[in-house]
């Protein structure tokens, strides 16, 4: 091939290649980072699952505090048999539970019949009561209803915070499945490229063997070249279908899922996004607050309980002792008429001789409280090592592509001056083809180290459990 050819050959490849790049990708949507992970956020199941968990910690709050609403009690009673009225019987009582085990009470009794009890004799017009009852022994510091309450005020926050972390793991997922997805339209685009300059160089040199000025046989090593990146190409489009179906897996909108379209591409761009979106910018790792983490708090959240329920077993060995004062008045609406010597009251005592129960009950509580907190002391160290680790990955990886960037520097420039030694009739088809392959695995290399810079990213993420409130 002549001087002249030669150069006309290189320079039509390096202008086809051109255009290719400018109006290849005409036709096609670029599915934003950022967008893309609004859209999960938004809209998939699992997102919209992890806000039942308030929703579930809100409903148990107030069913605890059900245990402090005031209640109406109405008993009624009647038996008439012959003409003869036996009794009739009605109490009615109006109760308002409060703090540290005490209840207060109104009640109205109005008894008739000729079959009642001589203690059952009222006046009347019935008569009125209005008392108190408490626990003194047990029950008094903690009881069922406290305990219940403070509880489901802890599984409110920690309600919270696991929304967080379920939010955060759903988009840790969709942004592997992205980055995966846009390696492989990487990949696609590096084979695409360098098909369509094989074929280029395929036909030049076919048109310079026909001509006689080289030999014959090396359209057929250029032809087989070819074929290997043709073959390349193939297998790279199975692998972007592939990651494109576990993207669609992220993708929904009211409920429906949604398949991505093949004039869908990804951002390329992306690197200059992923902090900002992430919300993972400007975060050293000495501003790494370990007490914040969501992990964390819920865990503490966990031993809170835990430990009100301890105190409620640590109260069950203490003695029952209720006790209940009642003043009794047939006119309730005179003050004066509330005397001291007119009552209804008592107590009832109970204690279990061995308390095998409740110190069993305590032992138990005791366990769940320790390992709760072995959970959370371990969960500290797991958390702590791993924001490390993830650090100084993501330092190394800013190295690697560095260097991986200068090596597909380097690898064009020997491409290039093979590509002019050729044109001076010095090099051959195998050369090229040598260099241009050293070439591809550059780039595929370079395509490899920067989709684990981007995993590293979202692990960084996930490991802050980060749930990012502008998305």
């Amino acid at each position: 091939m002549s001087r002249k050819n030669n150069l006309i050959f290189l320079f039509a490849i390096i202008f086809l290649a051109a255009i290719n790049n400018i109006y290849g990708q005409q036709d096609t949507l670029v599915l934003n980072f950022k967008e893309y992970l609004g859209y999960v956020k938004k809209y998939h199941p699992i997102a919209k699952q992890a806000q039942l968990n308030i929703a579930m910690g809100q409903a148990n709050l107030m069913k605890a505090r059900g245990g402090f609403d005031p209640k109406i009690e109405v008993d009624y009673d009647r038996k008439q048999f012959k003409g003869t009225e036996y009794w009739d019987r009605l109490n009615t009582t109006f109760k308002i539970p409060t703090w540290f085990g005490i209840e207060l009470k109104g009640n109205f009794e109005q008894n008739q019949g000729d079959f009642l009890n001589a203690a059952e004799t009222l006046p009347t017009d019935g008569l009125y009561s209005a008392g108190v009852s408490m626990s003194l022994g047990q029950g008094f510091w903690i009881n069922e209803r406290m305990a219940t309450l403070r509880q489901a005020k802890f599984f409110r926050e920690q309600s919270k915070v696991d929304q967080d972390i379920l939010v955060n793991k759903v988009l840790y997922q969709a942004s592997l499945a992205y980055f995966d997805w846009l390696r492989a339209f990487q990949d696609t685009q590096v084979f695409a490229d360098f098909l369509s300059n094989a074929n280029i160089r395929f036909q030049g040199i076919k048109k310079s063997a026909l001509a006689g000025e080289i030999a014959a046989i090396d359209t057929v090593e250029a032809r087989i070249t070819v074929q290997n990146r043709a073959l390349n190409l193939e297998q790279a489009k199975v692998r972007l279908m592939k990651k494109s179906l576990e993207l669609s897996n992220f993708l929904w909108i009211n409920d429906v899922p949604v398949e991505l379209q093949p004039d869908v591409i990804p951002d390329t761009q992306v690197e200059a996004d992923i902090d900002t979106t992430l919300e993972i910018m400007q975060k050293p790792l000495d501003s790494f607050v370990l007490e914040n983490h969501p992990k964390l708090r819920s865990l503490q959240y966990k031993v809170d309980g835990l430990l009100v329920n301890k105190r409620l077993k640590g109260n069950k060995l203490l003695p029952k002792l209720d006790v209940e004062y009642n003043f009794l008045t047939e006119t309730p609406e005179l003050i004066n008429s509330l005397v001291t010597d007119q009552f209804k009251g008592g107590f009832t005592f109970r204690f279990p001789l061995f308390l095998r129960k409740e110190r069993g009950d305590l032992k138990l509580a005791k366990f769940k409280l320790r390992d709760a907190e072995f959970e959370r002391d371990n969960a500290q160290v797991e958390v702590q090592n791993k924001v490390i680790g993830i650090y100084r990955e993501l330092d190394s990886y800013t190295i690697q592509n560095d260097l991986i960037a200068n090596i597909v520097q380097d690898y064009q420039t020997l491409l290039t001056a093979e590509e002019r030694k050729f044109s001076f009739g010095e090099s051959s088809v195998f050369l090229i083809n040598s260099r241009e392959g050293k070439l591809i695995d550059a780039n595929l290399k370079q395509n490899e180290v920067q989709n684990k810079f981007f995993h590293a990213k979202a692990m960084l993420f996930k490991t802050l459990a980060i749930n990012p409130l502008n998305l």
